[in-house]
């Protein structure tokens, strides 16, 4: 029975073959006959040839296999729909386990410093300004978001389609015992004193949407509704002062509010953040932008959809748009406000259904981001009352291989998304308002430059590409040795709000702990004060903050203010720029920023100065062994706090152990700072114990040659410390440096050329009595001693280090030399 049922399945199969050969190959039936004809007159001549059966097989096989495989293809293409059409868009077995497996592992020592640096700021602006009537002022001391990382698509994965984006929706919870946010608050009246609040555990459950965009550049992120938030708070006293360790009124409900708010506003849709994955890293941190807006018009303005709010605030009509009322079908006159952080300026009124207004605005950009939002408005440029309608906005942020992204909200909850590889480059979107039928407005975006902390300037190609290469490379220092010197040259536009227009304006510059004020400009709104201050530079990226007064009999008004970064300013340079002022509807400051050194200031160690061009130190903080024991139990919770200069990072906290292995990679820019290790015991309420520290010597090593060493801990009576330490420098300036090592011989005899060259000139020009170049001559001079004395300070001090080496040899070879051979005879 079965060879039967063989038999059939054969020939069915050969009939299935046959057939379709005849149809792939319609002129077989007549080829075959005239085969067999010309193989029976070849076998009549040639006896013994078999090539024509032997040819027909080969071609037989090739057809069957070519048939076989065409069978398997629809086969799997067949199973392959079943599956979609029957089949739940979950992914089998396990969802997403690869992937929190593998952020467990890149989360301690990668995601969790950066997000954390990311947060703190964050987190620090954000607390002052929402902070409660109770706390009088507020400081963040640490953050740190623990070594547990959030759960991803523990439900599964579902991929849905909007429009023609496809979107993947995944649930994300993030429960961690393990954070430590440390707040120093000082209270208020009644209550007095200091208190510290700490954050030690955070729970936020909620859905997560993400969406690629730009080809796979990017992708953007959102919870898909406001996600459940719950925060743990411990508390306690500061600085010896005593305060009842229970919980202050309020305080936890109000740091849940505003987490909420914060992620109702960043990132709930639809409104999205986003991540860009780019190509290459160049390691360069934008400080700032400047970015010019051009606000084209509005299309499609639907009178008969109109609702009209007051218009005390656009926040409060964008959080909740409550209690609109119809004011009719007739739209007077409509503007646009412009606004980017505490930066806002104002269209011209225009009216119709489709207002047109082509204003220009230049706007700066404090960070490596920025969202521009644009609030449309209705009244008249006479009317007391205008009415707020609605709003959109566009987000934009800087790639790491030297682009921007911009993105916005599309039409229906869409994704809009731009990408531009330079400066210069002019983007126009045309995005829809956020109420439904309010139209669509057109911008153009011309991102004219970005600002980075290594000093460099990325322009757009009209303006000679980057700055630094006009100026030479960067000299940007952390530490003190250089002077600021800040000029107010001028001001356009101001405003007052004296029905007259007078405005008596001056201008008050506040530089860390330093404040200096220009003379009053009187009845002007165009002052000119050519003005110029000079300050101690402050690493560790501080501010400088501008405010302008109209001076007033009964209390100056204040008209608009700013803060301008002066990171990766060069020496020798002068930047010249106006600076809108925040807060008001017009009005910009013009100031002419230059970086002088301060000779009387030698710098740390008598060290050369040194860029972040050179290149980056990498510390790696492997373990410790033998550390004493801060805790009752016996045991500590040690972390390390790593001071470089002027910045400070922190490791994560291993619990209940004296031998902790950390495995965490932290980064510093090449200055010449002091690496110093502070190894300390993690408490929750009660001040930290220090259970150790150490200096880290790495000046003396070769380029991107690594250092494996343990460290004594100093001030204690055990403990030592595991670290990698790594001067990294870029392949090309590693090769330029190892050459100058080379030729030093070389560089002292033509820096002691140039300036007996200099001494003659000089004397010719004394004879002559030139005085326009003899002082030239000088200047220079000047500068050619000044590198003549750094050269022999870096000199000197490579001579100190190299005779404590042989100090530390001949030392050790006596100690060798004195103990007993242990080698038999």
């Amino acid at each position: 029975m079965d060879r039967r049922r063989l038999k059939n399945l054969y020939a069915k199969e050969a009939v299935e073959f046959l057939n379709h050969v005849i149809e792939e190959k319609p002129l077989l039936p007549f080829l075959i006959p005239l085969g067999f004809f010309a193989w029976a007159i070849e076998r009549w001549l040639v006896p013994f040839s078999n090539w024509i059966p032997m040819a027909f097989a080969v071609w037989a096989t090739i057809e069957y296999g070519s048939f076989r495989r065409q069978l398997l293809i629809e086969g799997m293409n067949r199973r392959w729909k079943h599956l979609i059409l029957h089949s739940t868009p979950v992914t089998p077995l396990e969802p997403c386990a690869w992937l929190n497996k593998l952020l467990m592992e890149v989360w301690p020592n990668y995601m969790e410093p950066k997000l954390s640096l990311k947060f703190s700021s964050m987190a620090e602006s954000r607390l002052k300004e929402r902070k409660p009537k109770l706390i009088e002022k507020l400081e963040l001391q640490e953050f740190s978001l623990g070594s547990c990382p959030p759960n991803l698509g523990q439900n599964g994965v579902h991929w849905v389609t909007v429009g023609e984006q496809n979107v993947m929706r995944l649930d994300f919870e993030w429960d961690t015992n393990e954070m430590s946010v440390l707040l120093l608050a000082k209270l208020a009246k009644p209550l007095m004193g200091t208190a510290r609040i700490v954050i030690n555990s955070i729970y936020i459950k909620g859905d997560v949407l993400i969406t690629p965009i730009l080809d796979g550049q990017a992708l953007l992120y959102s919870f898909e509704s406001t996600p459940d938030v719950r925060i743990g708070v411990a508390f306690g006293s500061g600085n010896g002062q005593t305060l009842p360790a229970t919980e202050l009124p309020g305080v936890s409900t109000w740091l849940v509010k505003i987490l909420t708010e914060t992620l109702a506003r960043m990132m709930v849709e639809p409104r999205r953040a986003c991540f860009s994955l780019p190509s290459r890293d160049l390691r360069k941190k934008a400080v700032g932008g400047l970015l010019s807006v051009t606000v084209v018009s509005v299309s499609n303005l639907h009178v008969n959809s109109v609702k009209r709010n007051s218009v005390e605030s656009p926040q409060c009509s964008l959080a909740s748009s409550q209690s609109s009322a119809d004011f009719g079908n007739q739209i007077e006159q409509t503007f646009i406000e412009v606004e980017l952080g505490s930066l806002s300026r104002k269209t011209n009124f225009s009216r119709g259904s489709n207002p047109a207004w082509n204003s220009v605005f230049n706007l700066l950009m404090h960070g490596d981001s920025g969202i521009i939002r644009f609030h449309l408005y209705d009244g008249g440029p006479d009317s007391v009352k205008l009415n707020y309608l609605s709003s959109c906005e566009i987000k934009l942020k800087y790639v790491a291989d030297d682009s921007t992204t911009f993105w916005a909200i599309g039409p229906k909850s869409g994704v809009l998304a731009k990408h531009v590889e330079n400066c210069g480059q002019e983007v126009k979107m045309v995005i829809p308002f956020e109420d439904t039928n309010f139209g669509e407005l057109t911008i153009r975006l011309v991102l004219k430059e970005w600002q980075f902390s290594d000093g460099s300037v990325t322009m757009s190609r009209s303006s000679n590409g980057l700055q630094s290469s006009m100026y030479g490379s960067s000299n940007l220092l952390l530490g003190t040795g250089r002077k600021l010197s800040i000029s107010v040259v001028e001001g356009r536009s101001l405003t007052t709000k004296d029905k007259s227009g007078k405005c008596d304006p001056y201008v008050k510059l506040e530089y860390g702990k330093a404040l200096q004020r220009t003379k009053t400009i009187y009845h002007t709104t165009t002052p000119v004060w050519n003005q110029s201050f000079e300050f101690d530079e402050i690493g560790g990226g501080e501010y400088l903050k501008i405010k302008c007064y109209n001076a007033e009999k009964f209390g100056d008004e204040n008209i608009g203010g700013a803060k301008v970064s002066l990171e990766g300013l060069l020496e020798g340079s002068c930047r010249d720029v106006w600076i809108p002022l925040e807060k008001v509807s017009s009005g910009e400051l013009r100031l002419q920023i230059q970086v002088t050194r301060n000779s009387g200031h030698e710098g740390h160690w008598n060290s050369p100065q040194r860029s972040f061009s050179a290149g980056w130190v990498e510390l790696v903080l492997i373990e410790a062994r033998d550390l004493i024991a801060a805790d009752l139990r016996g045991t500590s919770d040690p972390y390390v706090r790593v001071h470089y200069g002027n910045l400070k990072k922190r490791t994560k906290v291993i619990y209940r152990t004296l031998n902790p292995q950390w495995n965490q990679t932290l980064e510093f820019p090449d200055t010449g700072s002091r690496l110093v290790l502070y190894v300390k015991d993690h408490n929750a309420v009660l001040p930290e114990t220090n259970i150790g520290d150490c200096e880290v010597e790495y000046e003396m090593l070769p380029p991107n040659q690594v250092a494996d060493k343990w460290i004594p801990l100093q001030g204690v009576r055990s403990g030592e410390i595991h670290v990698r330490v790594t001067r990294r420098i870029p392949e090309q300036q590693n090769k330029q440096k190892n050459s100058s090592q080379a030729s030093s011989f070389s560089t002292a005899h033509e820096i002691s050329g140039k300036m007996r060259e200099m001494l003659k000139k000089l004397e010719g020009l004394v004879h002559e009595g030139d005085t326009e170049s003899l002082s030239l001559s000088i200047n220079a001079l000047k500068s050619a001693q000044d590198a003549q004395e750094g050269y022999i300070v870096s000199l000197e001090r490579e001579k100190t280090l190299l005779l404590n080496k042989i100090n530390e040899l001949g030392h050790e070879l006596m100690r060798s030399s004195s103990s007993p051979s242990s080698s038999p005879y």
